[in-house]
């Protein structure tokens, strides 16, 4: 049997520990809130991208308190790439809705019909590229001189390259040699001729720390991030959802699965990891178990080239 004095010290290592942590998200929210509040007071005509996953989810809550009680600012970007997952933009829909904020949509689509940008040779081709000149277009049509995101340092080993204030020049391109200093967290925000700013308030946060900013925060979030059944069919060794835009290979076949989305992106290369895990309270377990970074693990077009990520922030991309 244990005894009492013992379990009266467990419980107290569990309350250090969940005090702790407590400690830890306040600290990265109060400078989060920090940088918000720089962006607004330093740029005449911020903005906030938000593509419906955890992290702009993240971001968007963040922006709200700390700016509250007015109104939200700025509005809100969204570069939809035409095959979203349906549920990411029900719950976009859904949080503007709610929150009465202004919505700015970039359509690939639209830029395809146009002709804007070369019409992609399949029906199922990756789209997560043709973000990037849809997206200058619009940061330059909505005169944009900052636009806040949701990348975190510790996704991938190119954002981890990058500061909380990052220029783009005229043509909307980053040069990872050419960054500014931040000494003692102090941000320049001065811009020449056609610059402007990336901001990225959560560059110092985990997916474990956005995992239990989640739980703490009771955030809403697309349905997809939570354990649900799902046809899906295996592709170079990754679960990809069954949809119209992304079929199985010949001879592969589909199958039901318990799965759930670690990240959310383009339908055609945004892959499903097995799981039971239907709370953030338990996705926050498996999240403590995995070794491989979410975008490592489920997303496909970051897994051609070790540089693929970097390329796509040099031409301008998130």
């Amino acid at each position: 049997m244990i005894a009492a004095s013992e379990l009266t010290m467990k419980a107290q290592a569990l309350l250090n520990g969940s005090h702790s942590e407590s400690k830890h998200l306040r600290a990265l929210e109060s400078d989060a809130i920090h940088i918000i509040r720089e962006v607004v007071a330093e740029f005449d005509r911020p903005g906030l991208l938000f593509s419906g996953g955890k992290d702009s989810a993240v971001l968007l809550h963040l922006a709200v308190k700390a700016l509250r009680p007015s109104h939200l600012p700025f509005p809100v970007l969204h570069i939809d790439t035409g095959h979203n997952f349906p549920e990411v933009i029900a719950f976009r829909d859904r949080v503007v809705n709610r929150l009465g904020v202004d919505l700015v949509v970039g359509s690939v689509d639209d830029a395809i019909s146009s002709g804007r940008i070369p019409t992609p040779p399949r029906p199922d081709s990756p789209r997560n590229r043709m973000q990037t000149p849809v997206l200058l277009e619009t940061v330059r049509n909505g005169k944009f001189t900052a636009v806040m995101g949701g990348a975190r340092r510790d996704e991938e080993r190119s954002r981890a390259k990058e500061r909380v204030y990052s220029v783009r020049d005229e043509f909307g391109q980053w040069d990872p040699r050419n960054q500014r200093p931040e000494v003692w967290d102090l941000y320049n925000g001065s811009l020449g001729l056609g610059q402007h700013m990336r901001v990225f308030p959560l560059s110092n946060w985990t997916e474990l720390d956005i995992w239990r900013y989640i739980a703490e925060e009771n955030i809403d979030l697309p349905e997809i991030y939570y354990s649900h059944r799902r046809e899906v069919f295996e592709n170079d060794g990754m679960l990809m959802p069954l949809s119209p835009v992304m079929q199985p290979p010949s001879g592969e076949p589909v199958v039901v699965r318990n799965v759930r989305f670690r990240t959310v992106g383009d339908m055609t290369s945004t892959a499903a990891v097995p799981s039971e895990a239907a709370t953030p309270e338990a996705v926050i377990n498996e999240t403590l178990a995995t070794r491989i970074s979410e975008r490592g693990a489920t997303r496909a077009d970051d897994r051609t080239a070790e540089a693929a990520m970097e390329d796509r922030k040099r031409e301008g991309y998130f």
